[in-house]
């Protein structure tokens, strides 16, 4: 996997330097992704809230009111979009830099 030419490094050593895990895509599949991650982590988040708000009837539930079940899928689905859009930073186009690639800093500042 380390020769495959669509990853920049996969936790290891990879050319741009250690733990690099940037998935380099072309840009038509980096657009794709990117609309799509968005939408999807947007709406899971929004659902999640909906379903959290309705567990505990507006925030004005007392604790033995709340419908742990729902309380549970709506604090899911707020993680769950998180989530997606954390994994879909990992995607780049062919071309694209990163803001500390221009910088005089090193790469290796955190």
């Amino acid at each position: 996997m380390a020769d495959d030419p669509a990853r920049t490094g996969s936790g290891g050593d990879g050319p741009e330097g250690p733990g690099t895990r940037d998935v380099v895509v072309p840009l038509r599949l980096y657009k794709t992704v990117t609309v799509f991650s968005t939408l999807f982590a947007v709406a899971f988040v929004l659902a999640g809230f909906v379903l959290l708000d309705a567990a505990t009837e507006r925030a004005t539930a007392d604790v033995s009111e709340i419908d742990p079940v729902l309380a549970i899928v709506g604090l899911a689905g707020i993680v769950g979009g998180a989530a997606v859009y954390a994994f879909s930073t990992r995607f780049r186009a062919e071309g694209m830099g990163k803001s500390k690639d221009e910088s005089d800093e090193p790469r290796n500042n955190g």
